[in-house]
């Protein structure tokens, strides 16, 4: 989980104490395990769109595969497994990293399996395969994050976090980079093999630092009736807090539209006719920089204006966003157009994605982080796949491009506006988490 970002001015420090604690081997394990947690969602997220788009399958068919996203919403479901199962003769090496070890095979190989299908004979197939991809990557990264979080010590969290951070944009630009530059050459098949290498830096880096140094085992034989307790314990306290269901519906509805659109953009670039190489440099490239200018950018705003404001702004830039790509749409194929498009969403994503993150954050009880972090990421972004996995291929095909983005840009509203009236009347302030100063009020200054 990214910890929020401090809002009150940090002491100066030396050009050499501010690098130092990215050069920390925990730091650098952060940023190699992100490399391979990004991978998979990433060949899901827009390779396979491409790949389907080319191969001839009809708009609701292709958008009907963003579904298997979900399994990355249900993984709390069996997130136990992996702290409790021991796996036989691999366990010696220790749990976390025979778990490492396990899911990045399985990784490995259901990313092969998907290369191997073929999408015109067999669709039904293919969208198994693209399930069992799904869950092979949503159970790696409950490995992943478990990993990173029992190797950084307390003060390298916010540091790593970061680094996971960058190194899950790498992973997934250069993946999706790699499968998009394989396949124009050699085939769909070729693409996909190859990416299966992205699974490596988190097993390797497993296998380098070993067993977690705070990794603690806890083998107790607990009662249903005491194990339903737990499950249900923190998000019992979520829900007590004043506004707590106001601000659960604005997690709901806040990214539908972003969403919406963001998963539907290659759909829209195979029909301008754009290549797999200009894919590459003007969506990957101009898209991957633009993220890391937004979030640098975020980060110096929420330090000047405080959270409430800064994510007022962030869902206002998002909006605005999806603007750019029915400008795009109704213009016609343009690299420059292409390239200014991306590069706005993802800029307006990366500055979001560390505003809202935090307000996110903020919302846990300290007690109970991860079990309401994930219930709060499952949330936030589970309506905009459903929704884009059942109907944003019909709408596409019913209404043209351009009306589609406006209408994400109209979706887009309700979650701006209850935000807006949730600061006015106070609500955000007091349905903060310990996380975020919770009856103390707003923990950062606003100014």
């Amino acid at each position: 989980m990214a910890e929020p970002i401090a809002a009150e001015a940090a002491p100066r420090r030396t050009m050499w104490e501010s690098i130092k604690p990215y050069l920390e081997k925990e730091s650098l394990a952060s940023f190699f395990l992100g490399v391979s947690s990004g991978f998979p969602f990433a060949l899901l997220a827009a390779t396979l769109t491409t790949r389907l788009a080319q191969e001839g399958i009809d708009k609701s068919t292709v958008t009907a595969f963003t579904l298997a996203f979900l399994v990355y919403n249900l993984k709390f479901l069996w997130a136990w497994i992996v702290d409790g199962v021991r796996i036989p003769v691999l366990g010696r090496l220790g749990q976390r990293v025979s778990w490492m070890i396990v899911t990045g095979m399985l990784v490995m190989a259901a990313t092969a399996n998907l290369a191997l299908v073929d999408p015109s004979a067999d669709i039904a197939w293919t969208a198994t395969s693209a399930v069992m991809l799904g869950v092979a990557g949503a159970t790696f990264d409950i490995v992943i994050d478990a990993y990173r979080i029992e190797t950084l010590k307390p003060y390298q969290l916010g540091t790593g976090s970061g680094m996971s951070q960058y190194g899950w944009r790498i992973g997934a630009a250069a993946a999706g980079s790699l499968a998009l530059y394989v396949a124009a050459r050699y085939g769909w098949e070729a693409g996909y093999m190859v990416c299966a290498i992205f699974a490596l830096p988190a097993m390797l880096t497993a296998l380098i630092l070993g067993e977690p140094a705070r990794r603690q085992i806890v083998a107790v034989k607990r009662s249903m009736g005491e194990v339903w307790a737990s499950i249900a314990g923190p998000f019992a306290e979520f829900f007590k807090r004043t506004g707590a269901f106001l601000v659960l519906l604005f997690i709901l509805v806040h990214k539908i539209g972003d969403t919406l659109a963001n998963l539907t953009f290659r759909l829209l670039f195979d029909d301008l006719g754009y290549t797999n190489d200009e894919i590459i440099v003007y969506d990957i490239g101009v898209g991957f920089w633009a993220l890391i200018i937004g979030v640098f950018v975020g980060g110096i705003i929420y330090a000047r204006l405080g959270l409430k404001r800064s994510v007022l702004i962030a869902l206002i830039l998002m909006a605005i966003s999806n603007l750019s790509f029915a400008a795009l749409a109704a213009a016609g194929k343009s690299n420059l157009g292409m390239a200014a498009a991306i590069g706005f969403e993802n800029f307006a994503s990366g500055y979001g994605g560390v505003v809202v993150v935090a307000y996110f954050s903020a919302l846990c009880d300290l007690r109970f982080t991860a079990a309401q972090y994930a219930l709060i990421s499952a949330s936030a972004s589970i309506v905009g796949r459903l929704l884009t996995g059942t109907t944003a291929g019909s709408l596409i095909e019913a209404m043209g491009y351009v009306n589609f983005y406006l209408l994400t840009t109209v979706l887009a509203l309700p979650g701006i506006v209850l935000f807006w009236w949730m600061m006015r009347t106070g609500l955000v302030d007091a349905a903060m988490g310990t996380a975020g100063g919770g009856a103390d009020g707003d923990a950062e200054t606003v100014h």
